[in-house]
């Protein structure tokens, strides 16, 4: 038998970018928008400078890789525990491709960088193990249609 939970985020998201003639014209408006979860700091947002957008501001794109190396961390974590692992620090640099033509553009993969150091007691090879079980068990990675491909790297504590 098997038990399903529905779960619902909700994100208000307004666009502040009108300069006084809304849409007119590609170059005539601003990407600016504010992303507002109740409860939560306002993110403000553009889109990337490719698109005439603010680099100073969060982007889609930017959220995106964000959310896949937020979702493994906090997956991996969990494992390690069940692992008996114990993980000091964990910092991940991610990348992600994208590609664009004429007809509008789609992400091609990401890849994290996850750095896990360890308590010098815990075992490295399950440490390393863990990150199998921690990427299927990413939400976000489950739902997008591109390879997210993990290359972790274990550092263990010197005594």
């Amino acid at each position: 038998m098997s038990h399903t939970h529905q779960h619902r985020y909700q994100v208000d998201v307004t666009w502040t970018g009108n300069q006084g003639t809304g849409t007119k014209t590609y170059q005539g408006y601003g990407r600016g928008h504010e992303i507002r979860i109740a409860g939560k700091p306002t993110l403000e947002g553009s889109s990337d400078p490719m698109f005439r957008g603010d680099a100073s501001k969060h982007n889609p794109e930017d959220m995106l890789v964000t959310a896949l190396s937020t979702c493994h961390m906090l997956s991996y974590l969990h494992q390690a525990v069940l692992a008996g692992v114990v993980v000091t620090t964990y910092a991940d640099s991610a990348e992600g491709a994208m590609e664009t033509d004429v007809h509008g553009g789609h992400f091609t993969e990401v890849v994290l960088h996850p750095v896990v150091t360890i308590s010098a007691d815990s075992d490295p090879a399950k440490a390393e193990a863990a990150h199998e079980p921690a990427h299927h068990g990413c939400f976000i990675a489950n739902s997008v249609n591109f390879p997210v491909r993990v290359e972790p790297r274990i550092v263990v504590e010197s005594i």
